[in-house]
Order: C-alpha cells, then structure tokens, then sequence
C-alpha cells in the first residue's frame, strides 16, 4: 500500500490513491463538498467552481476540487502532507460568491419549479448562499427546447452544468444536445433543434441539478413530499434494473433509478422510466368468462369453479409461463400443472435453451466483467433495442479501448464495431482459428436470443459455447425475457419446448404470456394483468397483479436472483399471482402445499437454494454442448420494436408514440434520396 498518499483534510489525515480527485478525497474523509457539474460517471467539465476549497501553500486562491488531483499537492516545506480546507473564511466567501453570480439570472420559479423540493440549487443556496442580491439588472431569458414527449425544458433556469450533454455524449453515445454561445448568450440546445432520440435520454432528467430538465409526463403531478418510494426491480427486459417506484395513493406516479453498480450502475432505459401509464390503462380488474363467444364479467367463485372444472376434465394439460411472471408464481403454476399430469413451458418465444445446464442458459459471465473486458464478441443480438443499459456498459468497455465484434445484422450500437458476419458460419469460421492471443486478455461473449429462437438455436449455443472455451472468454446469454431465468431455474421446461407442450393439449394454462398466438381448440385460461393478446384469446380471466403490485423473485439475465417489492395494490378485483393458483388448486381439492407467500419461497429455496441468494450471482459449472449443424441463415434481431415489447408497454399511451416517433424516423427518407 505504499503507493498511497497522505493528505490532511481539515485536520483529519487520510491516506488515498494520488489519481484521486479532492472532491473524491474529501468523500472518502466523510466531508461533503458542494457541486454542481461534477458527477462520477461523467467526465470532468470544473465549470461551475461550486467545489472550490483551499489548498494550504498554494495559489492566494481558492482550487477547484472535481479537477485538481491529489498527486497535483505539493506537501509542506519540511516534507509534511499536504493541508486541504473546506471551511476556511477563503473557501467560505468563495462559495458565496459563485452562489450569487448563479443567481443572477436564475428566475424565481421555486413555488412553481417542478424540480422543487428536490433541486440541487435550491438546496446549496440555502447552505452557502446569501439571503440578497446586490445585482438589480434585467435577467436574461432564454426560449425553451423541445426535446420530444419525455423531457421537459425550462432553460431560463440553465446553469450550463452541462451535465446533459456529456452524459448524451458519453454514456448514451449519441451526441444530440451541445453549448453554443459564450458568456450570457451561451445556451444549452439540441442539434439543429431536433428532438431526442436516444432510449437513455430520460436519465438526463435526474442528472439536471435544476429545474431546466424535468419528466414531462409526470410534471405537476405531484411533489417529492407527497411519495412513497419503493425499492423495486424493473422487469422491462431482462437486466434487473434496480429502481424505485414512487406512488401516490394507489397510482404510480413514476419510476427512477437505484445505484447498483453491479448491474445498471444508476441508469435506466426510457422503458423502464415511462411504462407507468401502461400501469393504468387496459387493466383486468375482474375475472371473465366466455359464453356464447363473448367475455362476460364473473364473479371470483364463478371463475375458480370454471377453471377448476376444466382442469380437472383436462386430457392433457399444458402451462405457460410469460415474460412478467416472478418466479414463485411460475414455481406454483408447475406445482399445480404436473400435479394433474401436464407439463409447463416458459420458453415461449422457442429458444433452444437446455434445462438444467446454468452455464448454457445464463453463461459464466457477470454484467460488471463488461467493464474490464478487452475483447466483447456478440453473436445474434443488438443490445440497444434488447437491454439499453447494458449498451451504454459495452460503449463504456469500448471507450476504455476494448474491441467489439458483431456477429449479425448491421445496426447502429452508438459505438464502432467490427462487423465480423451475419450468420453462424462465421462462428464455424472462428472456430477453425489460432484464438492464443485473446486468450491471454479478458474476454467475453454476448449471446443474444436473435440466435437462439431459430430451429438451430441449440447448435448456434454448442458453437458459442465451443467458442468461448476456445477463446477463454466469458460467456453472457442476453436474455429478452425478465422471468426467462427464474422460470428455467425452477425448473418450467418441457422436453421439446414449446410446440411439444402445446401438441394434443385441450387445456392451456396461459401465466401472462401475450407474446404467443395459442391456436383454435384447447380451452384457455388466462392470468394476467393487461388485456391483451392473452386475454383475447382466453375462455376464462383470471385478473392478476402486475410488477409493481406485489411481491416477487425475479433472475436477471447473468443469475442474479433479486426482489421486487410491492408499491401498490392491484385494481378492483385483481389478486396476487399465486394467491390465484393456490386458490384454484384449493376449488379442485388438491391445495397446494403453502398458505402464505413465505411458505412458498421456502419451499421453493429448498428446491432452488441459491434462490435464497438475494443478490448474488451464483457460479455455474461449465457444460459443454455437443456440436450441431447450423444453417447459414443470417441472424435476426429478437426485438423487433424496442418499445413494444409486452403488454404493459403496448397499454402506455407514451410508448405508443415513442414507437412511431422511432418508426417515422426510420422510414423517412433523406435528403440524397
């Protein structure tokens, strides 16, 4: 540890890394240094000299902490440490003076800012401003931008933090806002004034340490105060974003990030932001029965005799397992489903995936290897549409000088790629190379379902899997799905998959999975939350809760086992998931061995132990797959439309228009055509 410096930080000695900055100092000593520009994951911009501090023996001036390093202090003329104060009379009149000059032209919007309450501004001004203004010219007024239906602008209020524009930049890769100007004409704007397009730009919002940037859907809707928040996981795709849903009595009146550095560091995809109004629109909140070929509303004991009935009269008796569906309710669904001599499925969109083989259907690979990989192979998947989040980690391995390879078809990733081809005789083409001198650095493969839904998904596996061995890489398969793991974890697999499930069933179990035509014949009962395809098709519904109304396991695409809490309740009749089927299993007289979720879970970690591992990736013992023949059918992306993707999304009046923003954008032509 003799590479660590020692630094005297108002009397208090620490010993920290020299490429430290003093802002990172001071934190590591537990003394909280205003700012405004400066964030962790962004890089360093020193322009709003909110961090000044004195550093003893230097300039007759206060030093901007977020760009000054450790390494840069010169220690004292006997060889003592360095001397940094953040209290001082210099550091405290400094302050001051920055807070004024902020203030000059910033508009007195507090009582109707929807940024109040929460306003990084608003706060340090009442820490180390002053209670006037000597300042008594007109302010300056600047027009407001139309950023596109997520973002909301006020620029008059601008600092010119430039937050948004180097997170744009930088993590979101698509550089579409900029500074034009200088002095009191410099202006925060959005390239020849478009709107954004990026899927991470409602992260820009949170960055924003005032009111200039705010969530246009839900603007004065509600303050800070008025919230319960939350921790939750987010079930939009399958990376487990870590969030928390903030609701106002039984509504949910937005989503935000939680830091996790493990999987989504402190961002979300717009998705996962916005999909709230899906939350309230196209709702089962009673059961249905059909009669006559019409739906018609029914009572709760109504339903449960009828999908009893049905049950027990089932020949052969299929279960599906859709993408939104926490793992205890797949676990109860297969309970009660073998019971009776039927068989579930969870991989409903016909991924080749091996039951039983975790390092086939998850990989050895965590997300956060990413970030110190040196080589990143995907094979069949564009991770932008599939897992944004996961995009912007790869573009910030790529930005620290790791290269990536593309096998599939050609799609703007917001950051350069080798394009190596487009189907898996490229994978056989690698194969039959010298791979000695990736092996030596590490290394990791993306699998994405684009290659594995295909009728040679398992053989596409065997080779990426004889791929990454050759290699010595790590090996991630990029699920779609939120529940895909977990399901596959408790075991939902059908020898066959999908078309074997359903072949000769007269009765069909359907847990929420409206991403599936279920043809003409068998008798369908429904449970879900949203009325959608699923429910259309059903011959009774089974009103269910969704993501943020109760309780649940779900596995993240690298094995990550985490909980999602319960924010709000379910609309009118609606109950939670398993609650349905330990009821059902009850009105055919075989109840289901538990009578609380608690019980479930334990029966269920029990089954699965390393479920019981609330956030922690377990590792999974390396099986190959035997080789197979693959076609030389190019790759195809497995999400189609990025904002579409399941029924709360397709119920969100937002991420309708988002979908045809994005469409109108990709099918207008330009100017040369």
């Amino acid at each position: 540890m003799s590479d660590l410096r020692k630094i005297i930080i108002d009397g208090q000695e620490i010993e920290c890394d020299p490429a430290m900055t003093l802002i990172q100092a001071c934190e590591q000593a537990g003394i909280e240094i205003p700012r405004f520009c400066y964030h962790e994951r962004l890089s360093i911009a020193g322009n709003c000299r909110m961090c000044l501090v004195e550093v003893v023996g230097g300039p007759p001036k206060p030093a901007a902490s977020c760009a000054m390093q450790v390494r840069d202090l010169r220690p004292g003329p006997e060889g003592q440490p360095p001397v940094v104060k953040t209290n001082s009379p210099m550091v405290k009149k400094a302050r001051e003076g920055v807070m004024e000059f902020l203030l000059i032209n910033h508009p007195l919007d507090c009582p109707i800012c929807d940024q109040g309450g929460e306003c990084d501004l608003q706060d340090q001004a009442m820490a180390y401003g002053v209670d006037f203004s000597r300042y008594r010219e007109p302010k300056r007024a600047v027009d407001n931008m139309d950023l596109g239906p997520l973002v909301g602008t006020a620029m008059t209020r601008c600092i010119s933090c430039t937050r948004c524009v180097r997170f744009i930049t930088e993590v979101a890769g698509m550089p579409e806002l900029g500074q034009t100007g200088r002095g009191e004409d410099a202006e925060i704007t959005s390239y020849l004034g478009q709107t954004l397009e990026s899927e991470m730009q409602g992260n820009i919002v949170d960055l924003c340490p005032v009111g200039a940037l705010t969530s246009k859907p839900y603007s004065f809707t509600a303050r800070p105060w008025e919230l319960t928040k939350t921790e939750s996981v987010d079930v939009m795709d399958a990376l487990g974003s870590n969030i928390r849903v903030d609701t106002k009595g039984r509504e949910v009146m937005r989503i935000l990030p939680r830091n996790h550095d493990g999987v989504n560091e402190e961002w979300i995809s717009d998705k996962t932001r916005y999909v709230w109004d899906g939350l309230r629109r196209q709702r089962l909140d009673r059961p249905y029965i059909r009669q006559d070929g019409k739906l018609r509303p029914a009572s709760w004991a109504e339903a449960l005799a009828a999908t009893a009935t049905a049950v027990a009269g089932a020949g052969k008796l299929a279960g599906l397992v859709g993408d939104l569906a926490p793992v205890e309710a797949a676990y109860a669904l297969k309970q009660l489903v073998e019971a009776k001599g039927g068989s579930v499925e969870c991989r409903v969109d016909g991924s080749k995936l091996p039951a039983g083989n975790r390092s086939a259907y998850v990989g050895t690979a965590r997300i956060e290897d990413i970030d110190t990989a040196e080589a990143i192979m995907l094979i069949g998947t564009n991770p932008r549409t599939e897992a944004p989040v996961l995009n912007a980690r790869i573009r910030k391995a790529w930005a620290a000088g790791a290269n990536v390879g593309v096998i599939g078809p050609k799609v703007d990733l917001t950051y350069d790629y080798a394009h190596l081809g487009t189907g898996p005789d490229t994978i056989t083409e690698l194969l039959g190379r010298d791979h000695s001198a990736v092996g030596e650095k590490p290394s990791i493969i993306i699998l994405g379902q684009g290659a594995l839904t295909r009728a040679d998904g398992a053989a596409v596996l065997a080779g990426a899997m004889a791929l990454a061995e050759s290699t010595k890489s790590g090996l991630l398969v990029l699920h779609s799905a939120a529940s895909r793991v977990g399901a596959l974890d408790a075991g939902c697999t059908t020898e066959g998959g999908i078309e074997a499930a359903l072949d000769g069933a007269d009765v069909v179990w359907n847990l929420g999975a409206d991403e599936i035509e279920i043809a003409k014949g068998p008798f369908v009962i429904y449970q879900g939350s949203h009325g959608d395809r699923g429910a259309h098709r059903a011959d009774v519904i089974l009103p269910a809760a969704a993501y943020t109304e109760e309780q649940g396991l779900f596995v993240n695409t690298e094995g990550r086992p985490q909980l999602a809490l319960r924010a709000s309740f379910p609309p009118g009749e609606a109950k939670e998931n398993w609650a349905i089927l330990r009821a059902v299993s009850g009105e055919m007289g075989s109840a289901l061995p538990f009578d609380s979720l608690a019980q479930l879970r334990r029966a269920l970690v029990a089954e699965v132990p390393h479920l019981g591992g609330i956030d922690q990736v377990a590792e999974n013992a390396w099986q190959p797959l035997e080789a197979g023949q693959m076609s030389s059918e190019p790759f195809a992306n497995a999400v189609p439309d990025f904002y579409l993707t399941n029924p709360i999304a397709r119920a969100s009046a937002l991420m309708a228009e988002l979908s045809a923003a994005a469409h109108a954008r990709a099918t207008s032509r330009i100017a040369a055509e």
